[in-house]
This record gives structure tokens, sequence and C-alpha cells, in this order.
């Protein structure tokens, strides 16, 4: 994946934002009859590598499409939820983050995860909030139909509370109410696992890509 990511940067215009999704883990594994957790925390483990190339090639954003929201009611759950804590403490660790003043947040409904992960993503969160140089988005527990579904529901309120009208709502309008509404939308996506479609990554914003 890495060879790739790099063979396309050099072929096109250096993009702004980059999003990879390894959300394909389930299915490789599945085919491949490897551990889920095997197969999940190796994919983590990439990141940091990915994150030097970020860096290098002075890219400001990189998006993760790490854990999708489907798998909450999978017999995987926990198994993944111990990749995700695994990778989350040596990650925290990592001194590129504030060396390099690189910004983590995360997009999805992470707060739903168990305590252990919960815990670790706020630490993450908290240490890398005054950062700006960079920006690492990491979905998690996350679902693109959901995060458009949100984005309305906001709306819906500041039309109900008379402070929008709805004959002027825009597609500006809906952007800044995604989770990703302070970022561009990316001008290449990756998606691992041999999969030919997105799985519900940055709907809204892949239509750009």
């Amino acid at each position: 994946m890495i060879d790739r990511l790099i063979r396309k940067i050099k072929n096109q215009e250096k993009p702004k934002h980059i999003a990879i999704s390894i959300s394909g883990n389930r299915e490789w594994a599945k085919n491949k009859k490897k551990a889920y957790k095997d197969v999940f925390f190796k994919g983590f483990m990439k990141i940091p590598e990915l994150l030097k190339i970020q860096v290098e090639l002075n890219i400001p954003i990189f998006t993760y499409y790490l854990i999708p929201k489907e798998i909450e009611t999978s017999d995987i759950y926990p198994t993944i939820m111990d990749a995700l804590a695994d990778f989350l403490e040596k990650f925290i660790k990592n001194d590129m983050l504030s060396k390099n003043k690189i910004k983590v947040s995360i997009l999805g409904k992470w707060y739903n995860l168990p305590g252990r992960v919960v815990d670790l993503i706020k630490q993450l969160i908290d240490e890398t909030s005054d950062y700006d140089s960079f920006f690492l988005n990491f979905c998690i527990n996350y679902d693109g139909q959901e995060e458009i579904v949100d984005a309305c529901k906001i709306i819906s309120r500041k039309v109900k509370n008379g402070k929008m009208d709805p004959d002027a709502i825009t597609n500006e309008d809906i952007k800044e109410n995604l989770y990703s509404s302070y970022f561009l939308p990316p001008n290449l996506m990756i998606i691992t696992g041999g999969r030919r479609y997105l799985s519900s990554f940055l709907l809204w914003d892949s239509i750009k890509t």
C-alpha cells in the first residue's frame, strides 16, 4: 500500500488531503483465514510509516478509516477493540506527533466504545490539541451515511429554532455540519483489502475526489 501511495503522489499534483480506508481488512482476514486481531493490528501499525510520508511530502491532511460502525454489532468487535487499544497505546508514545506538531482528530461515535479505548482516544486528542502543522484524522466507529444524517439533524434544529431558512440551505451548510467540517475534501482516496467500493467512507466529500 505504501509503495502504491508514493507512486500515485509522484504521478499527479501533490494532494492536500489523502484519505485511506483499511476497513477492508475484515474481508481480507476472512478470505485468507488469518486472525482478525493480528490483521487489524498490523494494518494500524502501518500508520506511523504513512505518517512519515505525510511529513516528508508536506501533505497537510491524512484521514484513515479504521473502524466502520457496522463492526459494533459483529462478533469480532471485542477482538478489534483489543487491537485498536494496543495500537493507540503505542501510537500515543510516537514522538513524531509532538516533533511535527500533528493534531489528531477522531470522526465517528468513538465515545460509545469500551472505556479503555475511549480513555486512550481522549489522551491522544488532549495531547495533540494545540498542534496545527499537520492534521491526522481517524474514522472510528464511523458511518458516512450517519454523518450526513447527523448534519441534517443539526440543520433541522436550526430551522425549527428560526435560525435558518430551509429554502436557503446550501451544500456548504451541509458541509459545515459534518464531522469533517474543518477539512478540505480529499484529493486522493485509497481503499485497501481488494475492495472496489467506499463502504460509507466520507460520502459527502468523496464526490469531489
